[in-house]
């Protein structure tokens, strides 16, 4: 099959292909006598399981190099690699969802306090913030907000 077909197949663009290939994470496939790439379904196979390393969220170089492990018949370097780096990202991911959990409330605190306080921003006297607005983002990132506090 040439390369369009491929994408095709894949569901990602030409384009990516060809990147995945000049970048070593895909290995050149044979070559047709117009010089037309042609590709087989082992790399039907390597390219999906690319992508699908890449949708787990892991590195292009590291997904590249554990579909290239399968592609070259060396499964058992993925098999044993893999529940590692899934232990890893999911000990980012735990993380990352604490942090979103704390913007989330941040975000929850001071949409309260500027709906108590009104929709005005007025410019505050020099030496603060620069308006209500800012005033409220600082005082709620700093732990909470004098005026809301007392409500």
């Amino acid at each position: 099959m040439r390369i369009g077909e491929l994408a095709r197949e894949v569901g990602i663009s030409a384009d990516t292909i060809r990147f995945y290939e000049r970048s070593g994470w895909l290995p050149s496939p044979g070559r047709r006598r117009n010089n037309y790439r042609e590709y087989g379904r082992t790399d039907i196979e390597h390219l999906r399981l690319l992508i699908d390393l890449r949708r787990m969220d892991l590195p292009l170089d590291l997904a590249a190099e554990m579909a290239g492990w399968c592609h070259s018949g060396h499964c058992t370097n993925t098999t044993t690699s893999l529940p590692g780096v899934i232990t890893v990202k999911r000990s980012e991911l735990a993380e990352r969802m604490s942090r979103l959990r704390e913007l989330d409330a941040r975000l929850a605190d001071l949409e309260t306090h500027l709906s108590r306080t009104g929709t005005e921003l007025t410019v505050l006297a020099s030496g603060g913030p620069c308006c209500a607005a800012a005033g409220a983002v600082t005082d709620v990132s700093e732990g909470g907000c004098v005026c809301c506090a007392t409500n």
